[in-house]
This record gives C-alpha cells, structure tokens and sequence, in this order.
C-alpha cells in the first residue's frame, strides 16, 4: 500500500469516521479506522455496529492495500499536523510510514480480519436534499428517550403521507412532529431509528449539499453522498399511535411573540424548582397570561406577557426544559398555543408554518 493525498482532505474525513468508532473491549478492532486503498480512492471504514461509514478521499494510488490504525491515534496526529499541503502513506511491515515535509511518523497498526463489513443496502429508495431530512431529524429528535428500556420511543419515527415525510419523536412527556415536502410517492411502512444514531447521522450529514440517496431494507437504512456511505441499524417494534393523543381542537388559545415567550421562560427558570417546574395561569376573561416560578431557596417570580387569548381559564405547571427545547425547530416570530383543560397537554404551533407541531404534557403539582 502506497498512496498520497491532500492533508486537509484527510483530516476532514478523519474527524466524521472517528465519531463512529465503537468503545468495544471486547472486539477492539472497533475503535480502529480501516483503510483501503483502491483504484483512485482511499476508503475510509469505522463502525460500532450500530452505525456504519464509509468515506471515499481523493488520491494518487501507486500501490493497492488494506490497514487497520487506532482512530484516536489517527485524531490526535491530524488535528496537530500542519503546515504541509499533502501526505504520503506507505505500509512498511504491517506499520503505516505516514510522511510530510516535515516529519515521518510510523503507526502501528492492527489485525484486521475481524473488522465488520460494513451493509451494502438494497431496497426502496428516496432521493431527497440533505438539508430537507436533517431538518427533519433534528425538528424533533431531542423529543426521544434516551432510554433504552422502550426503544421504540428510544427513537426517531419516520414514515410517509402523502406528498411529506413524517418526522416524529417522544419521550412520553412531550412529542414533535415535522412534516416535510418531498416530491416522490413513498409506500414504505414507516422506520425506527435509535436516538444515538440520529445524533450522528445529523453530525455526518449536516454540511452535505445536494440530494442524498437513502435506501430502506428491513433492519437497515442507508444514506449515500457523493464521497459518504452512511449506514444505521432500524429498531423492530412499533411507535406508539400518537395521534389519538393530539387534541383536534382547543379550549384556550395563547397567541403571541416567539421571542417575548422564550425570553418570560428562560426569567421564570431561574426561579424554577429543582424538577423545572414553572406554571401558566391564563385568564382571557381578564386578558392575563402571567407565568410563575418559585423556589424556596431563592424567591419567586411572575412575568406577564403581551398575548391575544381567548377561551376559558386554565391554570397548568410545566417542565421548564420541555418547553424550550422546541423553540430551534420554530423558524417563525409569532407561535400559538392551544390547551383543553387542566391535566391535558398543550399545543404549540409556529403561525405561519403547519409543517411543525409540538406536545407537552402537564406535570402535576
């Protein structure tokens, strides 16, 4: 194996393979990145079982060949190497000679032969633009358990009606939903895909121009770019049925400035208990949206809010944190929020925007 390529090329990549290395004691050639030097392309490989990469850098091959190096060795070389343009690698009795201008470094590498394959998908496929699914994902997944003990709520739900893509997360205390326009006819049954991998899949694929090409197979999906191949394990299970929670209609609305809204929250949190709590008494009949907080080690606070109510009078506690966790997924200044009653959950709708929908259930006093 002998190849040379552009440092900046390699350092790139490097830093988006790395984060899918797996901490694995007992199969350690999962904390290693596999190269493989092919035709005009290094191939860059890391996986943890849970999620796959691949990533194609451009080089001058003059010698085919396959390596296994220590992805935190690899990270920590490259984030301090500069001042050089280009890199030679060659394989020298099992060890990488990694050369610049400037220094001439030997890895150590690893066995190889128990390093996993990593899927090749075949299955339905979506071309879609990056940004549209990323946007997507993250408009909801901060709604998913971090548990593992449901993994179907431990998930990002995606499944299509219509003309859109569903995108829809829970944690059973509060739910996001995002619909996104795509312009081809989709019949699969829907998808379960573990929070952790969401978190990377958004890391990976966040600064990706253009479509990308996703493929579905029973247990896996895939997500290919021009030089990315992304795979993730599906959960087998089904998402709780979550429209039969969703009010159709509401007995109270708050109508009012995003800003004004996220602004009263973060004041009121500071004098938040120790479970977040804060609470909204709205009044239409006395025009008054007030929210209030209180904590007996520091005092309390109620901030009235500039509001259009109408309906009944309602008196609910919220989780601080819930709330706000919303609020990167609302592009628009002025939202709605719609409540039924005590001990029903509240409604948030950006005005302008039917694409996003928000739930938070009430905690009780």
């Amino acid at each position: 194996m002998k190849l040379e390529c552009s440092i900046e090329k390699i350092k790139n990549a490097l830093m988006i393979v790395d984060r899918i290395t797996g901490k694995n004691l007992t199969l350690p050639v999962l904390g290693s990145v596999l190269w493989v030097a092919t035709g005009k392309t290094l191939k860059l490989r890391a996986t943890n079982l849970n999620i796959g990469i691949e990533m194609e850098v451009p080089a001058k091959i003059e010698k085919e060949g396959v390596v296994a190096i220590r992805s935190d060795i690899l990270s920590s070389l490259f984030s301090v190497l500069s001042g050089d343009s280009f890199v030679t690698f060659e394989l020298v009795n099992d060890n990488l000679s990694v050369k610049t201008k400037s220094n001439t470094i030997i890895l150590k590498s690893i066995p190889n032969d128990d390093f996993p394959t990593i899927p090749l998908i075949e299955g339905e496929v979506l071309n879609i633009p990056a940004k549209k699914f990323i946007e997507g994902v993250k408009s909801v997944y901060y709604s998913a358990s971090i548990s593992d003990i449901k993994p179907e709520i431990g998930s990002v739900y995606i499944y299509p009606e219509d003309d859109m893509l569903v995108f829809v997360a829970t944690d059973s205390f509060r739910l996001a939903e995002k619909k996104v326009k795509i312009k081809q006819k989709l019949s699969f049954n829907g998808i379960l895909i573990p929070f952790k991998n969401t978190v990377e899949i958004i890391k990976v694929l966040d600064g990706v121009d253009g479509d990308i090409k996703i493929t579905l197979q029973k247990n896996q999906i895939s997500f290919s770019s021009d030089n990315i191949y992304l795979t993730s394990r599906i959960i087998d299970g089904a998402f709780p049925d979550y429209k039969q929670i969703v009010p159709k209609g509401g007995t109270t609305e708050v109508t009012l400035l995003k800003q004004d809204f996220l602004s009263s929250l973060k004041v009121s949190n500071i004098f938040s208990d120790k479970f977040n709590q804060i609470t909204f008494n709205i009044k239409p009949s006395e025009k008054v949206f007030e929210i209030e907080a209180k904590n007996t080690d520091i005092g309390e606070n109620i901030t009235f809010l500039a509001s259009a109510l109408s309906g009944e009078n309602v008196t609910l506690n919220f989780n601080y944190k819930y709330i706000v966790d919303c609020f990167p997924s609302i592009s628009t200044d002025s939202l709605v929020l719609e409540f039924n009653g005590s001990n029903r959950p509240m409604i948030l709708r950006p005005i302008g925007d039917s694409s996003f929908m928000y739930l938070v259930m009430p905690m009780n006093r």
